[in-house]
């Protein structure tokens, strides 16, 4: 998919339905005398609800969408008659959708397929005046007006569901092992900024299981500055369960790259760093034992919160091993 046809955020004027009014009516009926009041209650107004999709894995389709309103409520007639409620505006979104109001606040969020969460509640129907009757007012004249719906511009952000998000700068080799371990063809070019937009893939393991991996477009220093593409793209790290990190063999300081790496993802959301972490040196098959030695003393002695380990996507060197490791730490 072209990296055009990726939207992960959309702004969008919703208006839910109002609630339809309640009838004041008086019972008319040949020989019956005095028939009462028989108005009905007014239909609820239509509500914007949010439903999981797993087909979708982008909010083009909704991109163009500027304005969404779902129905208002009918009123209510006579002879006890309940108005129609609004018909409801449903909307299908990737999973991992969160919906914010202008300020910020989450409202709702999807995870699951075939969730359906309401986004915002249609207006409340008004009481007909049948509902006002007692001992003591028989022939009210008098009903209720619908509720107004709620209306506002609304964002709607997805953040990408995976088990394991790549994380590295660019180059570093992500979208190559995401193609060695998987069935995705990520775009892959030997320039900075190849990988435009997140991919998914399906990683098979042993005896039938697997995981879904997730390359990330590559961050560079400054990220949360909104540098590079990394600000973009940060916010699909916060759904993995584990962060892959990703250095290159021929990067002068392996250690100080990933820290460097640790140092963006703390600055943009702190919360990111309490998740499970794994560094991994690709493209290894460049380097002889010796060196591969010294890399591993230094990085025992920089790097304390994470296993590593030595793989390449070309040779396959260690890639069982690798995913040995992420299974392990999906299921601590």
């Amino acid at each position: 998919m072209a990296a055009s046809n990726f939207v992960d955020y959309i702004k969008i004027f919703f208006r839910s339905g109002n609630g339809g009014p309640g009838s004041t009516h008086l019972h008319r009926e040949k020989f019956v005398s005095m028939g009462g009041p028989d108005g009905g209650d007014g239909g609820r107004g239509g509500h914007i609800i949010l439903r999981g999709n797993k087909q979708y894995w982008t909010l083009i389709h909704l991109k163009y969408r500027k304005h969404i309103h779902a129905e208002h409520g009918e009123s209510g007639s006579g002879n006890l008659c309940h108005g129609a409620n609004g018909k409801d505006a449903i909307l299908d979104v990737p999973i991992g959708t969160v919906a914010r109001d202008e300020s910020g606040k989450i409202v709702c969020e999807i995870t699951h397929d075939a969730e359906e969460t309401i986004m915002l509640h249609g207006g409340r129907g008004g009481l007909g005046n049948a509902s006002f009757k007692s001992a003591t007012n028989q022939t009210p004249r008098y009903s209720q007006p619908g509720e107004p719906g709620c209306e506002g511009w609304y964002i709607l952000e997805l953040k990408l569901l995976a088990d394991v998000g790549l994380v590295g700068f660019p180059n570093a080799g992500k979208s190559t092992l995401l193609s060695a371990v998987s069935a995705a063809k990520p775009k892959i070019a030997d320039y900075p900024f190849t990988t435009l937009e997140p991919n998914l893939g399906i990683v098979n393991y042993r005896e039938h299981r697997s995981f879904i991996m997730a390359d990330i477009p590559g961050i560079i220093e400054g990220a949360h500055e909104g540098k590079g593409l990394g600000l973009r793209f940060l916010r699909h790290i916060e759904r993995n369960s584990i962060l892959l990190f990703l250095v290159p063999a021929d990067s002068r300081d392996i250690a100080g790259e990933y820290r460097t790496l640790l140092n963006e993802l703390e600055k943009y959301n702190p919360e990111l760093l309490d998740k499970r972490r794994i560094l991994a040196i690709s493209k290894s098959d460049m380097l002889d034992r010796e060196l591969i030695d010294e890399i591993e003393a230094d990085i025992n002695q920089r790097v304390h919160n994470a296993p590593h380990i030595f793989i390449s996507s070309v040779t396959r060197s260690k890639i069982l091993e690798l995913k040995d490791l992420i299974w392990k730490n999906l299921n601590i």
